[in-house]
């Protein structure tokens, strides 16, 4: 059986496309790789922020949902999102970086041996940066060249998610015989699992927890997240294992920019099995890349409707130079 190779993606709602923009992009300094719709929901945007080049594991994506409410955050969703950046040296600068943009942050502490700083946007997001000072395993993505962050600060790709269970011996047991995760290691309530060639970009950590209520999906929640394989065939038997399992699936679903598998593993929380290809880089060039509307093939014939459902938001930035600072 071929293992899953770490984090994908994470996807996320947000209450403004436009706020969102702004916040990845000239705060957290994070590329729009692409601007698209929901595939499922047209009048949608879906946003992805990654690295310069779109790589797998490097991207946090947002759907702005009309009039969706705001979320809650509790037990049994997908709390938090890691961001990964190269040293401990790194974070000293993101908190004085934070600091002066007034984004609130929780300052550096320590989380099973590694060095983290956690922060929220506008919407209550929950995220957190992980220092790769000591990390081993999954290679981390190239940050943005032509962002406002230095480049030895800046973000690499993503760390371990967070998810917050009621049931954790049963999610436990999903992820050790099904999706053979490995436990790491525990600290109180908290565990921590990696998959593959592990590190940072391959990690999960479970926070058993009976006192919250459910959380409840909406802006400023997690909606899903993805695991990385390597392509179609190992995609394939991904289906054929959780089935084998007795999970529901979507089946195979094709996303264009890669190809995708849906599965709710426990107490409704929603995994993404997802290729690493074909990526973002095949309809744009790499100079404007995430600037126009971008839509898959099969929505392109309906391109006129889109844009007539979504608003226009303006995400030029190749003319734009920034200062790092």
């Amino acid at each position: 059986m071929n293992h899953l190779k770490g984090i994908h993606h994470v996807t996320a709602i947000t209450s403004s496309a436009e706020e969102n923009y702004r916040f990845f992009t000239y705060v957290l300094g994070m590329r729009l790789v692409k601007k698209t719709v929901n595939q499922d929901d047209i009048q949608t945007y879906h946003l992805f922020f990654a690295d310069d080049v779109g790589g797998a594991g490097t991207d946090m994506t947002f759907f702005d949902f009309p009039n969706i409410p705001k979320g809650t955050h509790g037990t049994n969703e997908i709390y938090r999102t890691g961001f990964r950046v190269p040293t401990d040296a790194a974070l000293v600068y993101w908190v004085k970086r934070f600091d002066r943009l007034d984004v609130k942050h929780t300052g550096i502490q320590e989380q099973f041996g590694t060095q983290v700083l956690s922060f929220v946007d506008f919407d209550d997001q929950q995220y957190q940066l992980v220092s790769d000072e000591n990390n081993n395993g999954v290679a981390a993505g190239t940050p943005w060249q032509k962002g406002p962050i230095p480049l030895e600060f800046a973000i690499t790709g993503l760390g371990p998610i967070t998810i917050r269970i009621a049931e954790f011996d049963y999610m436990k047991e999903v992820l050790e015989k099904v999706l053979l995760f490995k436990e790491i290691g525990q600290n109180g309530s908290f565990h921590l699992f990696e998959v593959g060639e592990g590190g940072n970009g391959a990690q999960v950590i479970i926070e058993k927890n009976v006192i919250l209520p459910p959380g409840r999906q909406g802006f400023g929640t997690v909606h899903h997240a993805a695991f990385r394989v390597e392509d179609r065939a190992v995609l394939d038997e991904w289906t054929q294992r959780m089935e084998s399992f007795g999970f529901k699936t979507s089946g195979f679903v094709d996303r264009f920019f890669f190809q995708s598998l849906y599965s709710r593993v426990a107490n409704g929380i929603l995994f993404e099995f997802a290729t690493d290809g074909p990526g973002f880089m095949g309809d744009e060039s790499y100079e404007t890349l995430g600037e126009k509307l971008s839509l898959p093939p099969f929505l392109e014939p309906q391109r006129e409707q889109i844009e007539g459902l979504v608003r226009p938001i303006d995400t030029v930035r190749s003319t734009i130079e920034f200062v790092k600072e």
